[in-house]
């Protein structure tokens, strides 16, 4: 293998780079970027960033010692596979050929139709952008109270804006937690002093006001939607590889391309829906620790050793105060299960089927998530009347 072309300079994009020549690639590597910017970590934007306790989130990486060209402000606009191995990349800086392809093209924020200005939150530009806006007495509405809106609307309560959220769900984090546990988090809006308005549909962002379906307005000087991303895809048109809501994977990452898996062709980060043996499905896990530790797997499988990728899903969130986090999947498990009180400050949910413990939902107990995260990843039986105790460490409700 002569030349390896990755496609997006996002964190996924990076650790690719860095797993090849860890694993003593020697060919070249050419790295192409649609942002302007070296490859910066995405989760600060919306905390530091935003904040104003940052302003550069540049990954530190020695990039004269990775030989990696990078080719910024540059976007891949075909892909056309050779038969049976490789193929040219198209793109505004011409066309590329590779012997391997790292597609790492992340995702694209959903907007909202209308003509007025809404932001987004997803670049280092946006971010900068947004700070500058985030003043106090301004009028603030944020469409979707999710985690990227809760982590907006905290900045701005604390920056002295009047933040009004509108969400289409009953309640917060629905989407990815369900309402009945969503709803624990409702209370948060309240005493930030956000107003939390929900089962609200949106009809369109005016210049100066959000319409919504029933026909209300509701006045503002900046307009934010955070309803979600969906994976770049446009420029697969007719490649033949194979989607499943993003590039379609087996569990070593690799993409089918006409039917067939092409082992010179890999997918990672926000962009790959990858085959997971463990939950007997594909999933599109649009988090950071997906993007860290997934293109060790496809680097590997470019170059022809056995790896698999099949971790125990997680991510985080510092929101109104508070450090949330999940590990695990719970979709199609039997019953919820509280350790303490959510109420209170510091409370956990997990997700369960029998005795096996799906996932788990902690506030401010990280002590929960590190033990809950290795029960999950070891499948092992746990005794729920134990797990219901807060008093008790996870590891000792585990059943021998």
């Amino acid at each position: 293998m002569n030349r390896v072309i990755v496609v997006g300079g996002g964190l996924a994009g990076v650790r690719a780079v860095e797993a090849l020549r860890r694993r003593e690639y020697e060919g070249e590597v050419v790295l192409v970027s649609a942002e302007r910017h070296r490859p910066y970590d995405r989760p600060p934007l919306s905390k530091a960033v935003l904040a104003g306790d940052a302003d550069d989130t540049t990954v530190d990486i020695d990039w004269d010692g990775l030989r990696c060209e990078m080719l910024l402000g540059e976007r891949a606009t075909a892909l056309r596979p050779g038969d049976p191995r490789g193929g040219t990349v198209a793109t505004t800086a011409g066309e590329l050929e590779f012997d391997g392809l790292v597609i790492a093209t992340g995702a694209t924020p959903v907007t909202l139709p209308g003509h007025g200005a809404q932001r987004v939150l997803r670049t280092i530009d946006d971010a900068r952008d947004l700070r500058a806006r985030l003043t106090p007495g301004v009028r603030l509405v944020i469409v979707g109270a999710g985690w990227i809106g809760a982590e907006v609307a905290t900045t701005a309560a604390k920056k002295g804006c009047s933040v009004t959220v509108v969400e289409a769900a009953d309640a917060p984090l629905s989407g990815a937690l369900g309402p009945e546990v969503g709803a624990l988090t409702a209370r948060w809006y309240d005493e930030a002093g956000v107003e939390l308005r929900t089962g609200v549909k949106v009809a369109a962002v005016e210049p100066g006001a959000l319409l919504l379906a029933d026909g209300d307005r509701i006045a503002a000087d900046e307009i934010v939607v955070g309803v979600g991303v969906r994976p770049e895809l446009g420029w697969l048109d007719g490649s033949g590889v194979e989607t499943d809501g993003g590039v379609a994977t087996d569990a070593a990452l690799r993409v089918t391309v006409a039917g067939a898996p092409r082992s010179d062709i890999v997918a990672v980060g926000d962009c790959a829906a990858w085959w997971s043996n463990r939950y007997g499905r594909r999933l599109l896990v649009e988090h950071w620790d997906t993007a860290l530790n997934a293109p060790a797997v496809a680097a590997a499988t470019l170059l022809g050793e056995d790896a698999v990728y099949d971790p125990v899903p997680y991510f985080w969130s510092e929101q109104f105060g508070r450090m949330v986090q999940y590990a695990g999947h719970h979709s199609g498990s039997e019953r919820v299960l509280h350790r303490g009180d959510p109420d209170g400050s510091k409370w956990s949910v997990c997700w369960l089927t029998g005795d096996r413990l799906d996932a788990i939902l902690t506030v401010d107990r990280p002590r929960d998530l590190a033990q809950a995260r290795r029960v999950l990843t070891a499948g092992t039986p746990v005794d729920p009347d134990l797990l219901a105790d807060p008093e008790r460490p996870v590891r000792e409700t585990v059943k021998t």
